[in-house]
Order: structure tokens, then C-alpha cells, then sequence
């Protein structure tokens, strides 16, 4: 095996040394994590003035890391399917969402070496290191394919709120502006109650103080009930389709490998891959294993067992 391959095979959790690759990906998620943690406590005037240096050490620590890791990933891209072989792959691979997230979290640090920037913008630049751990969390992943498979229906229930938001403006405006001038004097000056109130948010700075106006607060209300919930509810059924597929897809591949009644080394990292893939937990994966188990007893002779060539026990114990 290359030591491209080595390196693929720890960043992508793949490969005979997983033990390896999960404590590189733990320790790289436990750096991110730490950043997050450095940039909140940094904007604390009295903590910044007490901790600079350990600030400054850690920052050019991290970068450096970041970097590494940066340059290793465009490196190793072209052993990845997804991307294809040669300078194209890495073209592809480097235009990526995901390496454009890692490129933000040391382009800061680069940009402040030769430009003045004010560090509460370098703050905020560094805090999109937090978007590092889409790769790291699994349910990170399945959320963006979430809102992407929905992103038609989520902008058509924006919209439908866009337009209620409008109207009620209008409506507000018409009937409280001679009132309270201040406040519903003109329509963007209404849109601010209006968004408010149907977002159920009320925080109760601006109310009506006509009866129209109440009443029209109170169809407005109750018609933000229903609007503000629906995006809400898109999300979390396509986050429930969305695992569903991903387990009837692990299904089929758990399938395919135990077709001979028996689990190969080569096998079970096939499992481990698959299941690092579509982004499942261990959790997850084991029911999924255990069915599939058990259907391949119940279809197989009486004596034949789905073992584990590598410790012995039964496939749906592990």
C-alpha cells in the first residue's frame, strides 16, 4: 500500500488501521472544537488581555495543522471516486463545499499577515472553523441533504410567508397608521410587527391599539401558528426519509456481502465503510446487521450460522 493510501485510508476512516483513522479524526474534531471554544472566550475583553500569547500560540498551532490537513486532502483526492484521478480530480476535489470550508478556516490567519483587518471581523471569519464538523458528525451531513432534497419546497413555504408578511403589513399599516404613526406609519415600518407576530416571536415593543388592529392581530397569529411550524415540519420528515433510505441502502449492501452465509474480514470493512458513507451510527448499523442476520438464517440450511471469521461469534452479535 502507498503512503497516499495510507493517508486516504486515515482521513476517510477506510483501510485495515481504523483504530488509527478514528484517532485522527477524533483528535482533529477535539482541535475544532477547542477553536470554537478559544474564539468565544477571546472576544471577552478581560480574557483576551490576560490570555493573548496562549491565544496567538494556539491559533498558529491550529493553523498549522489546518494547513497540513488542507494540502494532505488535495493530496489524497484523487484516490476518491467521487472526484476522479489526476490535476482534474483535485480541481474538483478543491472547489468542493468541504474544502472550501477548510480553505475558510486558515484563509483568516493568512489574509491578517498581510492586510489589516479588524479582529472582531477575524474573530467571526475564524468562528466558520465550527463548519469543520460537518465532516466529522454524520447528522451534520444528513441535515445538508436534507434542505438541499427539500430546498424547493422550503423556499415555496418562505415564500408563502414572504407574502403573508406583505399583507399583513399592509393591512396593519392601513388601519393603525393614523394611530400610532411611530410605528405602522409606512409599510416596512409595519413589516417588523408583521414578521413578529407571525413568527409567534410578539415581543410586545409594538402593539395595535385600534380594535381592527387587534383583531387583525389576532388572524395573524393564528395563521403564524400553522406557517412558522411548516418549515419546520418539511425538515424534519425529509430528515426521516432521509435515514430511512440510507438504512434500506445499507440494508441492500449487508445483503450483497452475506450472500455465501459468512463474514470476511474483507467483508466487514466493506460494512465499516458503508456504513461511514450514508453517514450511519454503530447503533443503526447493528439493527440493520441483526435483521439482515436473521433473514439469512431463516433462508439458509437449519445448520448453516453467519459467523465472524475474525473472532468466531455470530455476525448479528456485533
Amino acid at each position: 500500500m502507498t503512503l497516499r493510501l495510507r493517508v486516504y485510508g486515515l482521513f476517510e476512516m477506510q483501510g485495515p488501521n481504523l483504530r488509527a483513522a478514528r484517532l485522527v479524526n477524533t483528535l482533529l474534531m477535539l482541535l475544532i472544537l477547542v477553536n470554537v471554544l478559544a474564539v468565544i472566550l477571546e472576544s471577552v475583553e478581560a480574557y483576551h488581555r490576560q490570555y493573548r500569547e496562549w491565544f496567538w500560540q494556539l491559533e498558529v498551532f491550529s493553523v498549522t495543522l489546518f494547513t497540513i490537513e488542507y494540502l494532505l486532502r488535495a493530496w489524497i483526492a484523487v484516490d476518491n471516486p467521487a472526484y476522479g484521478r489526476g490535476w482534474r480530480g483535485r480541481v474538483r476535489y478543491v472547489l468542493s463545499p468541504m474544502a472550501l470550508i477548510d480553505l475558510l478556516a486558515i484563509l483568516p490567519f493568512f489574509l491578517s499577515m498581510f492586510f489589516a483587518i479588524d479582529t472582531r471581523i477575524l474573530r467571526v471569519l475564524r468562528l466558520l472553523r465550527v463548519f469543520k464538523l460537518t465532516r466529522h458528525f454524520a447528522v451534520l451531513e444528513v441535515l445538508g441533504t436534507v434542505l438541499r432534497n427539500e430546498a424547493r419546497t422550503l423556499i415555496s413555504a418562505i415564500a408563502v410567508m414572504i407574502i403573508l408578511v406583505i399583507l399583513s403589513s399592509a393591512g396593519i399599516y392601513a388601519i393603525e397608521r393614523a394611530d400610532q404613526p411611530d410605528a405602522f406609519g409606512s409599510i416596512p415600518r409595519a413589516m417588523w410587527w408583521a414578521t413578529v407576530t407571525l413568527t409567534t416571536v410578539g415581543y410586545g415593543d409594538v402593539v395595535p391599539q385600534t380594535l381592527g388592529g387587534r383583531l387583525l392581530g389576532v388572524v395573524i397569529t393564528v395563521l403564524g401558528v400553522g406557517m412558522a411550524a411548516l418549515p419546520a415540519g418539511i425538515i424534519a420528515s425529509g430528515f426521516t426519509s432521509e435515514l430511512a433510505r440510507r438504512r434500506e441502502a445499507y440494508e441492500i449492501r449487508a445483503k450483497q456481502l452475506l450472500r455465501d452465509g459468512e463474514i470476511t474480514s474483507l467483508d466487514r470493512r466493506e460494512l465499516i465503510k458503508a456504513r461511514n458513507e450514508l453517514g450511519l451510527d454503530r447503533t443503526d448499523a447493528q439493527q440493520v446487521l441483526r435483521r439482515v442476520a436473521m433473514e439469512a438464517e431463516a433462508t439458509s440450511e437449519p445448520d448453516a450460522v453467519v459467523v465472524c471469521p475474525r473472532c468466531g461469534m455470530r455476525f448479528d452479535a456485533h
